[in-house]
């Protein structure tokens, strides 16, 4: 049984008196433990496919499934503990708190489910990524790599079975770029995380399990890496 399952899903943006079709009948099953990456054009639906599997959209039609649970239309009070412990995110622009320190920021997700551990896990975290000299310092006082160190640190505070990477290295230098993502191959190994990740990049996706291909909102590839 797929951990996570589109089955036939389509969504449609309206600009202006115009409707666009952003994805069109999409089907996709992801194995537990898997890394697939989407990959595609801008404009493919790539960026839609994932946040409607992460369960931050909706679709107009068909269904998504989570170890075989219909989640395509449960009401916001039954996402919200999904995205906060079941999946991890990890976005190309950080999405970190301004106002929070680098260990308050992996701490939050952990504080919002009252988990009284939460510190410790954080710090452990940040020890990992090899920031512990870094846990005190705020988002602007952070690099590029080490704020998406720390976005790593927290998609994971929840220890998460599935963790949704938005071009997590877009914003990212080369050397920076292949740091983060060998940090998430770890992490991904480590802890057998299920790992879905949008990338235009093609090193990135030779390092795959498996790689679909988007085009005008439907899958128009697949293969193995393995």
């Amino acid at each position: 049984m797929p951990i996570l399952e589109t089955r036939a899903i389509s969504k449609t943006y309206t600009a202006g008196d115009r409707k666009i079709a952003v994805l069109d009948s999409v089907s996709l099953a992801v194995a537990d433990g898997e890394f697939l990456v989407i990959q595609g054009e801008s404009g493919s639906g790539k960026s839609t496919l994932l946040s409607i599997l992460s369960g931050l959209d909706s679709v107009d039609s068909g269904k998504v499934l989570i170890n075989d649970r219909d989640i395509t239309n449960l009401p916001e009070d039954a996402l919200a503990p999904l995205r906060n412990g079941f999946f991890g995110f990890v976005f190309q622009s950080f999405h970190l708190v301004p106002s929070l320190t680098a260990l308050e920021n992996i701490m939050f997700p952990a504080e919002l489910r009252g988990d009284l551990g939460a510190r410790e896990k954080a710090e452990k975290l940040l020890s990992r990524v090899g920031l512990s000299d870094r846990g005190a310092n705020f988002p602007h006082q952070l690099s590029g790599g080490e704020k998406q160190r720390c976005a790593i640190c927290r998609a994971l505070v929840n220890n998460p079975r599935i963790i949704f990477a938005d071009e997590p290295t877009g914003n990212l230098d080369s050397m920076n770029g292949a740091a983060v993502l060998e940090l998430l191959l770890e992490l991904h190994r480590e802890r057998t995380t299920t790992l879905v990740l949008v990338t235009h990049s093609p090193e990135i996706a030779g390092r795959a399990g498996r790689v679909i291909t988007l085009r005008d909102g439907k899958i128009a590839a697949g293969n193995s890496n393995a």
